[in-house]
């Protein structure tokens, strides 16, 4: 296979904008929080302009709202023939835009969750567990049509495959949030669970210029637990990893060979200096910086995980390392990596933090959004970055759910509002801009769309 270039590496990372990402204007932020509060301004009273539904240019449904200047298509919806012959699969999740030798490419996560093995369950060919029905697809995009030139399975066999990241080598890192196994076992309300051919809770590198389902080569060393996503600093090769449970931990791998993950590294788990066993969950200060400090795991694919999700992240417990609530989106930008915690903070309705790396020790954290008012930001999930250095950020409530802007001052705003009938309260996810920065792609995971929209991106 071809690599994609590094200059061609998702916008998130090569064009990660031509400032810093400072995220200062805390004091803006809870002016908006109290004039909003007074009725003095508005959530949709944003910096694009208010959200009104509008109708896809293909096919004339309004199933988004987005401010005056946008358009957009739907495309890939499940159950849709692909051009492989096998429909497409349900659960659209995690996703990451490339150009290959010119073209336009989606590969997309199914997070399929079926917790026993069921025979026949695969998307396609070449799986990893014939019994697992998550994987991903790949798109390949007209830039102009914003429609499906061609599409197919390209990872098979693999079990509910949340979200991930891309590489600077070209590829999609695609991670199952599950430990799921061969082991059959009924859970505590009786739900029965396991029954598969093979253990699960892995990641799997599918390159973007991949044509047919890849050979699925699980990441051992990259942990077994409940991954959520990744992401990679170019300059250093390291992965970082987020993941999924009420209590969880953040993680980046050491990769022995950069650029070739296959070939093993170590695994830690983020801990803060002389703070042991640090509860990042509640009563954090916006803008204080935290000095970390980085624990061994000892054993990354621990059989115990298979009965016990949380048998990787006890490792860095027992060593000191710290704790997050639902970690989720994860992206590398401007140096640093920012990722997000779905329901931390003290009133649960979600965290964003900035990690940045630092060659002469082991980094800062930082807390640099913490919503007090729902009408803000209410659990937020999958980030992308802007050309501009602005985060957008899923959200995930099951309420009323946006994409919202988060910009380097501290200002929030909403960018599309999930109108689709009868599946309003269902989360965006895999939010993604194209690597020319004019069209952003993002899922509605439940009925299972794809969206493009393209407007004055480059304001935003």
């Amino acid at each position: 296979m071809k690599r994609v270039g590094r200059r061609n590496f998702l916008v998130g990372a090569a064009m990660a904008g031509a400032s810093g990402l400072a995220f200062d204007g805390l004091v803006r932020r809870a002016e908006l929080v109290r004039a909003i509060a007074r009725g003095e301004a508005s959530p949709d009273a944003a910096l694009l302009g208010r959200l009104a539904p509008a109708a896809t240019e293909n096919t004339r449904e309004n199933l988004l709202s987005l401010p005056e200047g946008f358009h957009y298509t739907v495309i890939g919806q499940t159950g849709d023939k692909m051009s492989d012959g096998h429909p497409t699969p349900h659960a659209h999740d995690g996703m990451a835009a490339f150009e290959v030798n010119g073209q336009l490419r989606l590969v997309r996560n199914h997070e399929v969750n079926r917790p026993v093995g069921v025979p026949g369950a695969a998307i396609g060919p070449n799986a990893y567990d014939p019994l697992a029905g998550g994987g991903t697809t790949t798109l390949i995009i007209d830039p102009r049509k914003r429609t499906i030139i061609r599409d197919f399975v390209s990872l098979s066999g693999t079990l509910i495959n949340c979200a991930g990241g891309p590489t600077p080598w070209g590829s999609w890192i695609s991670c199952e949030e599950t430990v799921l196994g061969p082991e059959k076992f009924k859970t505590a309300s009786g739900q029965e669970q396991g029954g598969f051919s093979k253990p699960h809770g892995y990641c799997f590198d599918v390159p973007a210029a991949a044509n047919e389902p890849v050979n699925p080569v699980p990441l051992k060393a990259m942990g077994r637990f409940v991954h959520e996503a990744i992401a990679v600093d170019p300059r250093t090769g390291i992965v970082y990893l987020t993941e999924d449970k009420g209590h969880s931990g953040f993680y980046r791998f050491i990769p022995k060979e950069k650029g070739r993950l296959a070939a093993g590294g170590k695994l830690q788990m983020l801990a803060i200096k002389g703070r042991a066993r640090y509860d990042t969950r509640t009563q954090q200060k916006p803008g204080e910086e935290l000095p970390v400090a980085w624990v061994d795991i000892p054993d990354p694919d621990p059989a115990a995980a298979e009965r016990d999700p949380w048998a990787v992240y006890k490792q860095g417990i027992a060593a000191g390392a710290a704790t997050f609530n639902r970690l989720e989106g994860c992206l590398y930008g401007r140096g640093k990596i920012f990722f997000s915690s779905t329901d931390g903070g003290d009133k649960r309705l979600g965290q964003v933090w900035e990690y940045s790396p630092s060659p002469q020790g082991d980094g800062t954290l930082k807390l640099i959004f913490e919503p007090t008012d729902p009408a803000l930001l209410n659990m937020p999930d999958n980030l992308c970055l802007t050309k501009n250095g602005n985060l957008i950020i899923c959200e995930d409530n099951g309420t009323s759910v946006h994409l919202q802007l988060l910009t380097r001052s501290g200002q929030i705003s909403p960018v599309a509002h999930n109108v689709v009938p009868g599946f309003e309260t269902r989360e965006f996810a895999g939010v993604t801009l194209s690597p020319d920065g004019q069209t952003l792609f993002v899922n509605v995971q439940i009925p299972g769309m794809t969206f493009a929209i393209w407007g004055p991106w480059d304001k935003v």
